[in-house]
């Protein structure tokens, strides 16, 4: 299970994560902070892409240079709605990568997730995945998600979050042993309503500025 997952501790996004943990941070700086720890995630997660060369030429001389690799697409998938921070954030690093959305909310006394919106790309089979949601709590919802993004045959997925607890990264990796986790931080636990403790409240309210 550690091995599965990844914990970016690059002090910038360390820094920017505390910001946006005080309860007094308004709602348009915790929109641009979400934005800028993002690409610094999406700049982690990618970092095994593969490359290939080709012959350029600079203003001074010829080279053979690294580009991506054009087999290597990648589908950047959206838990709605607060995983939309995450996803601009890394659309500025990958404006070509394609766009999924899967819309799920949380029973407030089950707290089992109900999907009501699933939306991707055509040819998704022909693209490694990358789901993003800023918090991975009980686990419910990204478990949920994955499972129903599994059967679209995607070549790979990834799963990138913001904040984790024990509980719902326990759930996560004994359901699907095969998708790593990214996270900026781990948390101590979870409260009786579900919430990540210290965590930094609702993600989705505090994103855009609703309750």
């Amino acid at each position: 299970m550690q091995n599965q997952v990844t914990i970016i501790e690059h002090p910038l996004i360390q820094h920017k994560l505390t910001l946006m943990r005080k309860a007094e941070t308004s709602t348009t700086k915790f929109r641009n902070l979400l934005k800028e720890i993002s690409l610094l995630l999406a700049y982690e997660v990618t970092r095994d892409l593969p490359l290939k060369y080709e012959q350029i030429k600079t203003p001074l001389a010829p080279m053979d240079a690294p580009v991506l690799a054009p087999d290597k697409k990648l589908v950047l998938v959206s838990i709605m709605r607060a995983g939309q921070g995450i996803l601009d954030g890394m659309l500025e690093l990958m404006p070509s990568a394609r766009v999924g959305h899967i819309g799920l909310y949380r029973d407030p006394k089950t707290l089992i997730p109900v999907e009501y919106y699933f939306k991707v790309p055509q040819d998704v089979e022909q693209r490694d995945m990358i789901v993003v949601d800023p918090m991975l709590a009980t686990g419910n919802s990204a478990v949920a998600a994955v499972e129903r993004l599994k059967s679209t045959n995607p070549l790979s997925i990834r799963f990138v979050c913001l904040l984790a607890a024990p509980e719902g990264i326990k759930h996560f990796c004994e359901t699907h042993t095969d998708v790593p986790i990214y996270a900026a931080a781990i948390d101590d636990y979870l409260d009786e309503h579900g919430y990540i403790i210290p965590g930094l409240g609702d993600a989705g309210d505090r994103l855009f500025g609703t309750k």
